[in-house]
């Protein structure tokens, strides 16, 4: 078993540990004492430089380690790998296409795809892609032309960083269409009914999406202020949206009055 240098977090707080790294597991030394098989492991995510393991035995127990890039590499590989999730070999494209445009240096890449709990992982010997379940937008069963041809592939959209991003996943047919049936299952949390917002909402959320800001959106629809503000409280009731920036409406005061009244005075003589 290889020994790295590492941190994790214990009671709240970051330990220096050597972490032991072997085929099938890793080892947590004092003050966590634990090994970690790669088979019992539910969920992997990553923060920066920190991954975030969930094992799971009898009870889940949630480990964070925090470690340099490469060795951070080489445990999500191994774990990956071996963990208790859906996998399959397949070929993908992780971004494909960036704000509806197809990324230039964008290549089919031979690996695998894994879905923990958390994330949609797609590994290969040079690639490490997560993306996370909350942030899929849209799971498509489609065509794309692949050298030359019309061919099958499952297309995720996601956002990253409030932009809309594609991906793809290339392999046979019927294991296609498994893997789209998974993936809809797995993120079905993310559905409506299609019936939560009105007409005006609709066209409001659109114009979001398009990019409009509050007061682009209320003379493109003629729709007072306080309108738009009710609407958007809807949407964020909905989980559809979250707050970008806080606009604020202010009045004078008696100083602020006669500030621009001898302002305009002063312009004037």
């Amino acid at each position: 078993m290889k020994e790295v240098p590492a941190k994790i977090e214990h009671n709240n707080a970051w330990i220096v540990i050597k972490l032991g790294i072997g085929e099938d597991r890793i080892a947590l030394p004092a003050p966590v004492n634990k090994e970690v098989l790669f088979k019992t492991v539910v969920d992997v995510e990553e923060k920066k430089n920190i991954l975030i393991i969930t094992d799971k035995t009898n009870v889940e127990v949630v480990y964070k380690i925090l470690s340099v890039d490469k060795v951070l590499a080489v445990l999500k590989k191994m774990i990956l790998s071996s963990c208790n999730a859906y996998r399959l070999m397949a070929y993908f494209m992780s971004p494909a296409i960036k704000g509806g445009v197809m990324i230039k240096d964008a290549q089919w890449e031979k690996g695998s795809v894994v879905v923990v709990h958390s994330g949609i992982w797609f590994v290969s010997p040079t690639k490490q892609v997560c993306v996370p379940v909350n942030d899929v937008a849209g799971i498509e069963l489609t065509k794309r032309e692949v050298q030359g041809k019309p061919t099958d592939v499952v297309r995720i959209d996601h956002l990253e960083s409030g932009e809309v991003v594609s991906s793809m996943v290339l392999c046979p047919l019927s294991t296609l269409q498994v893997l789209f049936n998974f993936l809809k299952e797995t993120t079905k949390s993310m559905d409506m009914k299609g019936t939560e917002l009105d007409g005006v909402d609709q066209q409001v959320a659109m114009l979001i999406y398009s990019g409009m800001d509050s007061h682009a959106i209320e003379n493109m629809l003629n729709i007072p202020h306080k309108q738009l503000d009710a609407i958007y409280d809807k949407i964020l009731k909905l989980g559809l949206a979250e707050v970008a920036t806080i606009r604020r409406e202010v009045q004078l005061t008696t100083k602020g009055v006669r500030y621009i009244s001898d302002a305009t005075k002063s312009q004037t003589n």
